[in-house]
């Protein structure tokens, strides 16, 4: 389970969370359970069939490759059909949990949090990665063209940076607040600012030189030239797209909560069980396909709960504000 000590200095709110970031997040260690067995499930009369929302974030055919075997794992484990919807962005997935579309997301922090605002607390998180040092929690970096010339955060005054997307939560949320913290005005700060549409593509416009630098994801932890241990740095580094060797990594944020894995609030208490335990299970009992979900894969998964969120969800409701204030 998640340490809640560790927990208990984010809950004074969104104004104490980077600071109370800095010591990390930890679990207490991993949650396991037993693999389900294969079988047909009272539940599934109220869930005739398994639709997973896939973030978008990431190549089309690349998402759908990695999440196959998830799928007919699921399908041949509970024995209803199984449907991945992959998303052109982040909003898709979220719309798609207002809509009732989708009974279950893997969602950054930041998406769980505008979901949970949006349906008015209808989602749930059930579980959350666990890295391969214990910590639940990833970093953003800022990263730029070797070539470029620019090594700091400094040097990037008067240059373009691209956000991966606006509910992510290290491709946006996460460094727009750190960086206000540091007294910079973003507005003023960087000669534009823009959307790559995702994480992957915000690297890609970056190695393209359509912007100076972007904001994405890494586990933190692992070898840096690799592209740490998991994460989307990572992820390019393994499909070839990219070599460290091609970047600086120029700022990096504090420590950020990973994001859960969400359902419907309003399905039922056996499937959520069931859906859960099947997580639990799935790193020791099919590793492969545990580490093609978690793009590299760490210790398992601990279970979660929405107040562990809460300054997330503060942090949306700033955010929120601070747009409406420039507008």
């Amino acid at each position: 389970m998640i340490n809640r000590r560790t927990l208990a200095g984010l809950m004074a709110g969104a104004a104490l969370l980077p600071a109370a970031l800095s010591t990390g997040l930890r679990a207490e260690g991993t949650d396991t359970a037993p693999m389900p067995k294969p079988g047909k499930r009272d539940w599934a009369s109220e869930v005739p069939q398994i639709r997973i929302g896939l973030l978008g974030g990431e190549n089309e055919s690349d998402r759908l490759g990695r999440f196959e075997e998830y799928r007919k794992l699921i399908e041949d484990t509970f024995k209803v059909p199984v449907r991945l919807f992959p998303a052109a962005d982040y909003a898709g997935v979220m719309q798609a949990f207002s809509a009732a579309q989708i009974e279950a997301s893997s969602m950054g922090a930041s998406g769980y949090a505008g979901t949970w605002l949006d349906t008015h607390g209808a989602v749930e998180p059930l579980v959350v990665p666990v890295e391969a040092d214990g910590s639940i929690s990833y970093i953003s970096c800022m990263v730029t063209r070797k070539d470029s010339g620019i090594t700091s955060l400094e040097q990037m005054k008067g240059h373009s940076l691209a956000w991966a997307d606006p509910n992510s939560t290290s491709g946006y949320l996460i460094p727009r607040s750190e960086l206000r913290g540091q007294g910079i005005d973003i507005d003023k700060y960087f000669s534009r600012t823009g959307f790559a549409g995702g994480h992957e593509q915000g690297v890609v416009a970056v190695l393209q030189k359509q912007y100076d630098a972007c904001c994405t994801w890494a586990s933190g932890i692992g070898d840096e030239s690799k592209g740490f241990s998991r994460g989307n740095l990572q992820a390019m580094v393994e499909k070839g797209m990219l070599t460290m060797s091609d970047l600086n990594i120029i700022w990096k944020s504090r420590p950020i909560p990973n994001g859960p894995l969400v359902v419907r609030k309003a399905l039922p208490a056996s499937f959520k069980k069931d859906f859960s335990d099947f997580h639990l299970a799935l790193p020791t009992e099919h590793p492969k396909v545990y580490a093609d979900i978690e793009r590299g894969g760490g210790k398992g998964y601990a279970r979660i709960t929405h107040e562990q969120f809460e300054p997330i969800v503060q942090l949306r409701r700033e955010e929120a504000a601070e747009r409406r204030r420039r507008s």
